[in-house]
């Protein structure tokens, strides 16, 4: 590594180390004044923003980049209105740093509770959607945390024109701007140089593709918080309301295809092989290719399903594609889960409480659901208001990550002149 490349990454550690210092003493008022005044300038500064955004779409044009790439990185008055209404949206949320809970009285007389405090620096690590700039700036500036965001190169002059505008309004509300410092170099070595800032940097969060993830979580020395794949599924056990398994089936599919929390692969119990017909051809009257085991080209005779290989049942499609088995039991739908799934999403469709309480206790996925489509693994659709992406680690948060993710505990001790003996 370069000493270049080493004087830059160790010149923002320092930064944010010290920001993180004054960040995790700011109250709720002035970080919501910052992001209120963020959401203002971006407001303010929308035709210069859409201008970084022409330049970055000049070079994707260059450079060949394809259409849905493109769409991703793309800016329009309505997107930039939209990552300013997540600011707001964000200020309006609780503020978990400071809360106490868990407060107990001990025999010698003390209290002991847990109080929520920032992380402290948290390096981001993402691709193409300039608007991650901005959310993910605006989570770690309420959560109390300073932020290092690393960029994908094809978004960097909107990638600049967005921090500096949360830059600006940092310096308006009386905070420091270091607690929002984007990497302004398109270098990859500092990516490394990044992963490699165990010295002054928290936790690593990437957001991308799987191969982005496994550079990550390969070459980290920080605690990463991420999530690989999403290979998540729907099972129809022998009780279920068939219009409902229906329903739900076609939602977690189809309702989008290239993300994390869509179906990809539906199981189904042998009593209730009477559903397999109907749904494989909803799903493709809907344009998906149904990839299905023996059982299943036999129960849909008479529609074109492809037999799936071993390699479809491990597979995340991120497209209208969907594997579908036929099993004969919920102890057969489980090994299945956890042999090949990713600990994302599943959800049980039943009305037989006991198959519905044995899928929640022993499915070991960050979302488990009974009766519910697995699109609702989402931070807004929990609750959350917002979310910096999803965690399938044990470690130290699972499932949809928002402010109290970005925050960790610290016991407290209240006592009145309390001595050991």
């Amino acid at each position: 590594m370069s000493s270049d490349v080493t004087t830059v990454m160790e010149t923002l550690g320092k930064q944010a180390k010290d920001a993180a210092k004054v960040m995790r003493m700011v109250d709720t008022k002035a970080k919501n004044k910052a992001l209120l005044l963020a959401a203002a300038i971006l407001r303010r500064e929308r035709e210069e923003i859409l201008a970084a955004s022409a330049m970055d779409m000049k070079a994707a044009d260059e450079n060949g980049l394809d259409a849905a790439s493109k769409d991703r990185l793309a800016l329009n008055a309505d997107r930039v209105d939209a990552m300013a209404d997540g600011l707001e949206q964000i200020a309006a949320l609780p503020d978990p740093v400071g809360a106490i809970t868990d407060l107990v009285y001990r025999p010698s007389g003390i209290q002991v509770g847990h109080m929520r405090v920032p992380l402290g620096v948290i390096g981001i690590i993402y691709e193409s959607r300039p608007n991650v700039t901005a959310d993910a700036a605006a989570l770690c500036l309420k959560s109390g945390n300073a932020a290092i965001l690393r960029g994908g190169s094809e978004a960097i002059h909107s990638n600049r024109a967005i921090a500096g505008c949360l830059r600006r309004a940092l310096v308006d509300a009386g905070l420091p701007q270091n607690a929002v410092q984007l990497i302004d170099s398109t270098d990859r070595a500092l990516v490394g140089a990044l992963l490699k800032s165990e010295k002054y940097v928290d936790v690593i969060i990437p957001r991308g593709g799987k191969s982005l993830i496994e550079r990550v979580s390969a070459e980290s020395r920080v605690p990463v918080i991420k999530h690989l794949d999403g290979i998540c599924h729907v099972y129809i056990d022998a009780s279920a309301d068939r219009e409902m398994a229906l329903s739900i089936a076609l939602n977690a599919k189809t309702h989008r295809y290239g993300v994390c929390n869509a179906m990809e692969t539906l199981l189904i119990h042998q009593d209730a092989v009477d559903c397999v017909a109907p749904i494989v051809k909803a799903m493709q009257e809907k344009g998906v290719e149904i990839r299905g085991c023996e059982k299943t080209v036999a129960a849909a005779s008479g529609l074109d399903v492809k037999v799936a290989t071993d390699e479809d049942w491990a597979t995340e499609y991120l497209s209208p594609i969907l594997s579908v088995r036929i099993v004969d039991s919920l102890d057969q739908a489980i090994d299945h889960i956890g042999r090949y799934g990713s600990a994302h999403t599943e959800t049980i469709v039943t009305k037989d409480y006991d198959a519905g309480q044995r899928f929640l206790r022993e499915v070991d996925s960050s979302s488990v659901m009974w009766n519910a489509s697995t699109r609702f693994a989402d931070g807004f659709e929990y609750g959350l208001g917002a979310e910096i992406g999803i965690s399938t680690d044990r470690l130290h948060v699972r499932g949809p990550v928002g402010l109290e993710g970005l925050t960790t505990q610290k016991w407290i001790v209240l006592g009145s002149g309390q001595v050991r003996g």
